[in-house]
C-alpha cells in the first residue's frame, strides 16, 4: 500500500506539501499538485482509515449547516438526518452548527456570516436562489471551505456536490400522476413556495414541459406562498374565487394544509384532483381523506444525513463524492401504500 512518505519522494516535494494538496490546504503551485494527483492516482493511495480517524480528532473539525423553510414541517425531517450525522461525528471531535432561516436572502447571508465567525471548516446549505448566495459560495471555496447544497441547488457555483431530488424530473412525474389521475379538459392551478428556490421552479419546469404534450391538461394560474400555511389558505382561496374552472391543483412545495384547507373551505373537495410533494402529517392526513391524490416523496432524512458524510469525508482524505449530483430516490405514495 502507498504511503505520503513515497509519493513525496517520487514527487521530489516534503511529506506537508502532499498532506497540503491531499488536504486541499493550497500554498501548493498547480505543476506541483497536478504531478502529485497523477503520482496518487497512480499509486491508487488510499487514506489510512485509522489515520484519518486521529487526524480529525485532532482537527477540531467545524461544519456548518443552513436550511430554508423556517415553518415548513418538511424540514423536520430533514434536520433529523442532520442530527444523527452530527452525534455520529462527535467522536470525531468534530461539531455541526445548525442554522434555519425564511425564505430571505438577507437571513441567509446573515447565517453565512454567523457560521463562519463559529470558524466553520464546511458549509451545508440549501440555498436562495440569488448571485450573492452563488458569489458567497465561491468566495468560501477560495478559503477552502468547501460547499456542499442539499434540497435544493444553485446553479454555476463552486460547490462540490448537491444533495437532493432531481426536481425537474419530479414536475414531470407530478405532470404524469396528473394525466393518469385525471379526464376530460383539466385546468389546473399551481400552488408554490418560492421564485427564488430552484427546487420549486425546477418542479414547475419539469411539470410545464410534460403538459406541452397533453392539450387536455392546460395551466390556470401559478400562486407563490413561501411555504407558509396562512398565505397559502388566502392565495389558494383567493385563486379559486377568480377560478372556478380550476379542477386539479399541483402543490409544487409547502403550503398544503392552508391550500387544502381552502379546497374545503370552497366545498370543492369532490371536484378537484389534488397532486403534492413529500409526507408531511397534513399531506398524510388529507390522502386518508381522499382530498389528496398522489405526492411525491424525497427521502428527506438522507437530505440532511449525507451532505454532512461528503464534507467530513473531504476534509479529512479530500476525496470528493463519486458523482457532484446525489439523487434521492423519488417516492410515488397514494393512500393505498401509505
Amino acid at each position: 500500500m502507498a504511503t505520503i512518505k513515497e509519493i513525496a519522494a517520487l514527487a521530489g516535494v516534503s511529506r506537508g506539501t502532499v498532506d497540503r494538496v491531499l488536504n486541499h490546504r493550497g500554498a501548493v503551485s498547480p505543476q506541483t499538485e497536478q504531478k502529485i494527483w497523477e503520482i496518487v492516482q497512480a499509486l491508487d493511495y488510499k487514506p489510512n482509515k485509522a489515520g484519518i480517524v486521529l487526524a480529525a480528532q485532532k482537527k477540531n473539525l467545524k461544519l456548518g449547516v443552513i436550511l430554508l423553510g423556517l415553518s415548513n414541517p418538511f424540514y423536520d425531517d430533514v434536520l433529523e438526518g442532520v442530527r444523527q450525522k452530527a452525534a455520529e461525528l462527535e467522536g470525531y471531535n468534530c461539531t455541526v452548527f445548525i442554522r434555519q432561516t425564511e425564505y430571505s436572502l438577507p437571513q441567509q447571508l446573515l447565517a453565512i456570516e454567523e457560521l463562519l465567525q463559529e470558524g466553520i471548516n464546511g458549509l451545508a446549505i440549501s440555498p436562495y436562489n440569488d448571485s450573492l448566495i452563488r458569489d458567497k459560495i465561491a468566495l468560501l471555496y477560495e478559503q477552502g471551505i468547501p460547499v456542499v447544497t442539499l434540497n435544493t441547488d444553485i446553479e454555476n457555483s463552486k460547490r462540490i456536490a448537491y444533495v437532493g431530488s432531481n426536481y425537474y424530473r419530479s414536475g414531470q412525474t407530478a405532470a404524469g400522476l396528473m394525466r393518469l389521475m385525471t379526464t376530460g379538459a383539466v385546468r389546473t392551478g399551481i400552488v408554490s413556495g418560492s421564485r427564488n428556490i430552484l427546487c420549486h421552479t425546477e418542479r414547475i419546469a419539469g411539470f410545464q414541459n410534460v403538459l406541452r404534450a397533453y392539450p387536455r391538461i392546460t395551466i390556470a394560474d401559478t400562486i407563490t406562498n413561501n411555504d407558509d400555511e396562512v398565505e397559502s389558505y388566502a392565495l389558494t382561496n383567493d385563486m379559486l374565487l377568480r377560478h372556478p374552472e380550476i379542477n386539479a391543483l399541483y402543490f409544487s412545495a409547502g403550503g398544503v394544509y392552508g391550500g387544502c384547507r381552502a379546497v374545503l373551505s370552497a366545498g370543492r373537495d369532490k371536484d378537484i384532483t389534488i397532486i403534492a410533494n413529500d409526507m408531511v402529517a397534513a399531506t398524510q392526513e388529507f390522502m386518508q381523506k381522499g382530498l389528496i391524490a398522489a405526492t411525491i416523496c424525497q427521502q428527506p432524512f438522507l437530505q440532511g444525513y449525507n451532505p454532512l458524510t461528503i464534507l467530513f469525508t473531504y476534509l479529512t482524505t479530500g476525496e470528493l463524492p463519486s458523482s457532484e449530483y446525489n439523487y434521492v430516490d423519488v417516492d410515488i405514495r397514494i393512500k393505498e401504500n401509505l
